[in-house]
This record gives structure tokens, sequence and C-alpha cells, in this order.
């Protein structure tokens, strides 16, 4: 615990004080221990062991398939849905069901099911009106609130298998009632199942005698209009006028193909003769059997004329007989030829005679199928009627069939089957006499513990106060500390040593002040030889802590040799100082000083927040909950707004800019909008503290614009004359408000240090 210097006195928590009260009482501890232990064993021990058993069912379509179709897949059954598993568990924990089984199990006769009933004593909250009388209750209704206590129904996670869990005194009841509430179940499922069946069997059986009355009608009508308009039919698909017109038409198509047959063949012997070409040479003509028998008449007699020839003169009269025979025969044969041409000019009359008469038969029958087609429309409605009521005949009577085939019990099996059946339980759930023990043994024991550590902190025997002493070791710097050049040539040329009266004022209890003066000889800067001219003596102002009520009015230069981060924290503090610049030579050892430099004032009830402009990201890695967060970089670049880079500390009250996730070297091209981002932050905090890193003077005074900007050179661990060195640096580079802060704060509480260095 830590307050400000004033009235009142710093206490912190003396560990060994508390450790030593709590080793003092170790006795009463041991005895509250062993009497918590002793107590939970006999507690334990006589309470009524309870068992607890459990039955699982798989939910599975197992309807058979009688139809002699192919079922569809049981992976699509509804019956497996997830939110179906889910209604069946709730149906296993139905009223009804419960209902059933307590009836069936006889557990009114139990006490441990209605104990209202067999209670001996009254039942004091019931007398005083805190808790309603249970004997107004129906006694099933009691068994049923009993019941669904013991019972825990629930779907196995990924899977279609139910858990019936039941606890009971009794471990045989406890496998007993899952069991039978398995059964009952079963017999649930299968006899709605059955109901089901019968009723739809009930239900068709008037739908199809009615549908068999209907479908008769209908085909009756069709019948009827069909013979009234004389559509008769041939097949399914064709008519008797369409069949005719279909027979008419093919006819004409062989017609006409043999009348331009017969009139080609005609104008071919026509053409032939009057070619003069020899009758022989006509297909028509060659093919008849009386110019064949003519034309060998002729060949023999052509053979006797050549035979006599040889013979005979050309005027012998045999000679001229076969001639005139010849002759005659080839007359014939012209004859002959004329004949078969009448006979193709007939035949290809009669053709045409023929195609004229289709021709008319085939209009009469195109009027006759018009006509039947505007009459078949009306015939394809009463089709169509009679049809949907023949289609719906069929299903109904395949649905009466499979409904009847499954009136039988074991034609309807439940969607569900017991994988698991309860086994008595041989060991009871409830109590287990050795976590119950060792839990009370250890919770007696640390609450024991507790009061002893609180009645010592509230007591105020585990508080120490915090005394605000200075270290009277040598520090590296003064509070106000005059380094001054030699004003002649005759100067020392090597180094000068000043002398020093340092006033230290020490805190120890409110009431005791002292004030410890020593001398010393430090050495604190070497200085070139002066020149001729030497310049003006130079003043820096090295801000020490200083004790709040000190009586001194003019402080010689001082050095304050507690140049801790409390210290540090309290000059920042008691100076109201808006914006302060930490440096850190040595890197993540200073940056880490600074960190705890930060949550020092946000414990102190300041707001505080922290920018990092480090390189290693040392602050950001320590107060923010991880280092990719949006910070300064990309506020200088133009990438986040305000609300976005400002991040709480996650163990303090302090706020900090992270480093940011922009590229550095792009955001310092925008360097400028840093002062501009500093005074909007020193607007809303108390304290903007600003941690570089090992940053060098040339770039401070980039980043700073007014010269009176506190400097904080954090440099934990450095040497005494590494530090005055380093003051010097800083002085001689124009920087006149310095504060060191080189070593750890013992003035900080044990639990605030370790919150500081987490």
């Amino acid at each position: 615990m830590s307050g400000a210097n004033g009235n009142y006195q710093d206490v912190d928590i003396d560990l060994g004080r508390v450790i030593a009260a709590v080793w003092a009482r170790k006795g009463r501890i041991i005895a509250v221990t062993a009497f918590a232990a002793v107590a939970s064993l006999v507690v334990t021990s006589m309470m009524t062991p309870s068992y607890k058993a459990e039955t699982r069912l798989l939910i599975e379509a197992r309807s058979p398939n009688l139809t002699g179709g192919q079922g569809g897949g049981a992976g699509n059954d509804p019956v497996l849905d997830s939110l179906n598993i889910t209604s069946q568990a709730q149906l296993l924990q139905s009223t009804d069901l419960i209902r059933r089984v307590a009836r069936e199990l006889n557990l009114a006769q139990y006490k441990e099911f209605d104990p209202a009933a067999r209670s001996l004593l009254p039942d004091f909250l019931v007398m005083s009106g805190l808790k309603p009388d249970p004997m107004t209750l129906d006694p099933e209704d009691r068994v049923v609130e009993k019941f669904r206590e013991r019972l825990q129904v629930y779907a196995v996670e990924n899977s279609r298998v139910i858990g019936v869990e039941f606890s009971s005194h009794d471990p045989i009841l406890a496998s007993t009632i899952p069991n039978k509430m398995a059964e009952v179940y079963l017999q649930l499922q299968s006899g709605a199942k059955l109901d089901t069946h019968s009723e739809t069997a009930k239900w068709l059986e008037p739908e199809i005698a009615n549908l068999t009355q209907k479908v008769k009608e209908a085909e009756s009508k069709v019948a009827e209009y069909r013979s009234r308009n004389g559509l008769f039919r041939t097949n399914e698909t064709n008519s008797f006028s369409s069949q005719q017109l279909n027979d008419i038409s093919t006819e004409l198509t062989r017609v006409r193909g043999e009348r331009a047959n017969a009139e080609a063949r005609v104008e071919n012997v026509r053409t032939a003769l009057s070619a003069g070409r020899a009758p022989d040479t006509i297909a028509d003509v060659a093919g008849s059997q009386v110019i064949q028998r003519l034309k060998e008449a002729e060949t023999n007699l052509q053979a006797q004329i050549s035979d006599q020839a040889t013979s005979l003169l050309d005027g012998h009269p045999r000679i001229k007989g076969l001639r005139a025979q010849l002759a005659q025969i080839r007359q014939q044969i012209a004859g002959e030829t004329r004949k078969v041409l009448a006979s193709l000019d007939s035949e290809a009359e009669v053709s045409r005679l023929r195609e004229q008469q289709l021709m008319a038969q085939l209009d009469t029958l195109k009027a006759d199928s018009a006509r039947a087609g505007e009459e078949e429309v009306g015939l394809r409605a009463l089709e169509r009627e009679a049809a949907a009521q023949r289609q719906l005949l069929e299903t109904y009577l395949a649905r009466y069939r499979e409904a009847t085939s499954r009136l039988d019990g074991n034609a309807s099996p439940a969607d569900a089957r017991v994988v698991s059946k309860a086994v008595e339980p041989s060991e009871p759930y409830f109590p287990k006499v050795i976590p119950i023990v060792t839990v009370v043994t250890l919770a007696a024991l640390i609450v024991s513990c507790l009061i002893v550590m609180i009645s010592e902190l509230f007591s105020g025997r585990a508080l120490r106060p915090i005394n605000r002493e200075v270290s009277l070791e040598p520090a590296p710097v003064q509070e106000r500390e005059k380094i001054a050049e030699a004003p002649s040539p005759a100067a020392a040329p090597a180094a000068a040593i000043v002398s020093r009266e340092t006033r230290v004022e020490t805190t120890a209890l409110p009431e005791q002040r002292a004030v410890i003066e020593r001398k010393e000889e430090v050495r604190t800067a070497v200085l070139p030889p002066a020149p001729a001219a030497a310049p003006p003596a130079k003043e820096v102002n090295v801000a020490s802590p200083e004790p709040v009520g000190s009586d001194e009015t003019e402080i010689a230069p001082v050095v304050d040799t507690s140049f801790t981060i409390g210290s540090v924290a309290h000059y920042l503090q008691r100076h109201a100082v808006p914006v302060a610049v930490a440096v850190s030579p040595n890197g993540d050892g200073g940056s880490t000083a600074s960190v705890m430099l930060a949550r020092a004032v946000a414990e102190a009830g300041r707001n505080v927040i922290l920018i990092d402009l480090t390189g290693s990201a040392c602050p950001t890695r320590l107060m923010a909950e991880h280092d990719r967060l949006p910070g300064i970089t990309d506020l200088l670049c133009g990438e986040t707004a305000f609300g976005e880079a400002i991040h709480p500390d996650r163990l303090s009250e302090a706020h900090i800019v992270p480093q940011g996730i922009s590229d550095p070297v792009r955001a310092m091209r925008a360097a400028d909008r840093l002062t501009m981002i500093i005074d909007a932050l020193s607007d809303a905090y108390d304290l903007v503290l600003i941690e570089c890193g090992p940053a060098d003077t040339g770039s401070l005074k980039r980043l700073l614009r007014a010269d009176g900007t506190e400097i904080i050179l954090s440099v934990p661990g450095f040497t005494e004359d590494a530090i005055a060195e380093l003051v010097v640096t800083y002085a001689d580079a124009g920087f006149r408000n310095l504060l060191v802060m080189a070593q750890p704060d013992d003035s900080q509480s044990p639990s605030s240090r370790r919150r500081s260095a987490a």
C-alpha cells in the first residue's frame, strides 16, 4: 500500500508477520481441519447411497418392405432426422409414459418416490408457508414429480442413440426402471404405427367403394359417347376413320404409281414404232408369247429361204412361196405389236380411272376424319376423367392392401431398438466419500488460513511503515549543479574537482525528521582547458525529488542518491509535468524502467499514456496484449484514428500508444505530425511519457519544440562516472531539465513491484 507524502504514513504488508501469525495458530488450524475431515466423513457415511443405471436406444427405420418395390434409402427417412431424435428424447420424458411405468412397477409403494406420504415428522417449510403442501397433489402426480427429478434422458451427440439414465437408492430399481421405460416406449411406438395402419384401412374402405362406382360410371360414359359418334378404334391409338384414311392414302399412292408406269410403257412402245425400230427390241412387245411364236416362224422361214437359195433361183415357185409366207408372218407381227400397244393404253386408262375413284373416296374420308377429330375432343376428356379415377382407385387399393397387411403387431415394429440394457450397478455414484472428504479438508484448511491472515491485516499487526529515507550512497547528479568553466588560461588543464555540499532530508516517521549533512568529493566532469576569453558559465538543472514539507529555503548543489522510479514519479506528480521524454541509452533495460515509471504514475492516480518510439518495441511487448496493434506509426501515416491507436496497459490503469504496424520509414517522413499528436494527447492526459529508446541528442532536438521539456535519463545499471558524462553531454547539447532514473524503487510495495516488472 502506498500513498502520497502528507500527514499520514505509507504502509506495506509484512509477509513475514502474516506467515508467523499463521504458524502461531497452526494448532487451531489443524484442529479445525481435522474436525471438518471427520465431520465430512461421518456425514457422507450416514448418507443413503444412490445408484445409477442407463439404457440406450437406437432410433432407426424398421418398417419392412411388403409391397415388393424398391424402398428409399434409410438415411433419407424422416425418422432419422436430428430434430426427430430430439423429439423422441422428449417423448421418453412424457408424463403419459412415466405414469404407465409408475403404475406397472407400483412405484408409489417406495418411500423415495412419495416421501411426503410416509414422513413421520411435519415439514416446517410447509407449516410456515414457504413451501406448498405436496399432499394437496394426487399421489400419482407426486410420484411423477420425484420420478422426473431422478430421470435424465439425452441424445448422444453425433449419433442416433438416446440414453435413458435413472438414479435410485435401490440398485435393482435403478436398472429396472430404464429398461421398463424402453419397453413401454417401444410398445407405444409400435402401437402408434398399428393405430395409423388401422385408421388408414378404415378410411380407405369407403373411399375405395366410392371410387369403384365412379370409375364404372366414367368408363360407361366413354363407351356411350364413342358408340353415339361412331368413334370406333382399331387399336389404342387409331380410330376407324383414321385407319381408313391411311389405307386409302396407301392405295392411291400405289395406283398412281401403276398409272405412271403404264403411261411410260405406252409412250415407249409408240415412240419405238414411230421410229421404225424392230418390234423385238421393245420389252413389252418382246414379252408377248404370240410375238415370240411369230418370231420363231419368221426365223424358220428365213432359214428355209437361205437353204433353198443355194439350189434354186429367185424366180422358182418354191422360193416365192417361202417369201410370201415370210411377208405374212411379218404382217402378223406388226398387227400383234399394235395389239400390245392398245393393251398398254387400256391398262393406263384403267389406272387413271382407279385414281379418280380413290381421290373421291379420300375426300370423303377427310371430311369424316375432321368431324371425328372434333368429336374426339369430348371423348378424350371423358377418357382422362376415367383414367384419373382408375389410377386413384389403383393407388388406394395398393395402400389398403399394405395397411391391412401391417395390422399384425409383428409387421409394424417400432422405429427404435434397445442397443444397451441397464444392468444392476455394483457401486453407488453418490456420495463419493474420498473426494468429498478431501475437498472439505482442503477447503477448511484454506479458509482457516485466510481467516487468520485477514484478522492480522485488519488488526494492523501485519502492516509496516515505509521509510521515505533517501539513500546515502553517492548519486550521479545533483538537484542544482553548476558546472563552471575556468575564467582564465591559468585554469587546470585537464580536470577540475568541484567540492560540493549535499543536504539530504531523510524521512523516518512523521514525527521524526532529521537533516543529514555530509560533504564528499565527487568527480563530476572532465573539462577542457578554458580559452582566453571564457564563455559564461552554464547551469544544468538536474531535478531530484524534494521531500514534501522541507524547511530548506535555499538548496545548495545537491546529489540525491535516491533517483529511483518512485522518486521520479513523485517529482512528475508534484510539479504536474505534462510531457516527459525518456531516453534509454542502454536499450530495453531503460525502456523497461520507463514502463515501470508509467505504471507508478498511474498507480498514484494520474492519467498517463506512454508513446513507444523505440526501435525494439519493448514497451509495446510489456504493456499491450500483443505487438500487432495499430500505434504511433499508423497515426503518423494517417492509417488509423486516435481511438484505435490508444490501448490500455494489461497490468495497470496506464495507456499506451504502441509502436504500430505501418512502415517506420514511411512514418518518419511525417514526423512533423508528432508534435501535434503529443499536444492532442497532453490535453486528454495528465502526463504524456515518450519513450525514445537509445536516442541521440540530434534526434531529441528534432522531436522537441521547447527547451523546457523534461528529459528523463533512464540509466539503470550505469556507473556514477557514466551518468555524469551522460549529463554533461546532454547539457552541452542544450538540454537543461534533466531527470535521472538510475535504480529500482525500493519504496514500492512488493505487489506493485511485481506488477511493474511483469
